[in-house]
C-alpha cells in the first residue's frame, strides 16, 4: 500500500540527533526510521494492519539522486552555484537538466536583460507597424528620417551583439572552462 498520509511531530534537537545517529546506524534515513518504529510499535500493540510489517522502502523521493564529489569538485560547485545566486544542489539539477534536455537555462541577470530587449524589439516592431499601416491604407505615411532609421538600426544591431554575448556567456557559464561546447 502506498504511503499517501504524514505524521509529524516536534522534538528537541538533541532527540533529532539520536535518531539521526540512530538511522545512520541503521543505514536509513530519518523519515525512514520512524516508519520502522511505527511500525514496530503498531505491529506490537495489536493495532496494526491486516498487512505484516515490511522493511521501509530506502528511496526517499522518487526523483531525488545523491551524487558524491570529490573535495575540490564540490568547491568548484559551490563557487559557480554561489556566482549564479542559487544553492549547490539547484546548480547541479539545472546542470543536469541542461546537458540532458541540449537547453542551457540562463540566470536571472541574463534573463532580465533578455526580456528588457524584447521591450525594445517591440518598440521598433510598433514603429514598423504604424509606417506600414499608413502605406496600406493609401495616405501618405509620415515617413521616418534619418535620425529615427538610424535609431532603429542602432537598436537591432545592439540587440544581434547582446544575444551572441548573452548567448556565448550562457555556454562559457556552464562549461566553466571558457570554451564552446563541441
Amino acid at each position: 500500500m502506498a504511503a499517501d498520509a504524514y505524521i509529524t511531530c516536534r522534538v528537541t534537537s538533541g532527540t533529532k540527533a539520536l535518531v539521526r545517529k540512530a538511522a545512520e546506524r541503521e543505514g536509513l534515513n530519518e523519515s525512514a526510521l520512524v516508519k520502522k518504529l511505527l511500525s514496530v510499535m503498531l505491529h506490537t500493540s495489536g493495532l496494526s494492519e491486516s498487512q505484516p510489517a515490511q522493511p521501509p522502502d530506502r528511496t526517499i523521493r522518487p526523483n531525488r539522486i545523491y551524487v558524491r564529489l570529490r573535495d575540490d569538485d564540490c568547491r568548484v560547485l559551490r563557487d559557480r552555484a554561489h556566482a549564479r545566486g542559487i544553492p549547490p544542489a539547484t546548480y547541479l539539477s539545472l546542470l543536469a537538466r541542461a546537458h540532458l534536455r541540449g537547453t542551457p537555462p540562463l540566470p536571472k541577470q541574463e534573463l532580465l536583460a533578455l526580456r528588457q530587449s524584447i521591450v525594445e524589439l517591440r518598440t521598433v516592431g510598433r514603429t514598423l507597424n504604424h509606417i506600414a499601416r499608413a502605406l496600406h491604407q493609401g495616405g501618405k505615411p509620415a515617413v521616418p528620417g534619418r535620425a529615427e532609421v538610424n535609431t532603429m538600426v542602432t537598436i537591432a544591431a545592439g540587440l544581434r551583439d547582446h544575444f551572441s554575448d548573452l548567448l556565448r556567456a550562457n555556454e562559457v557559464s556552464w562549461n566553466g572552462d571558457g570554451q564552446s561546447p563541441s
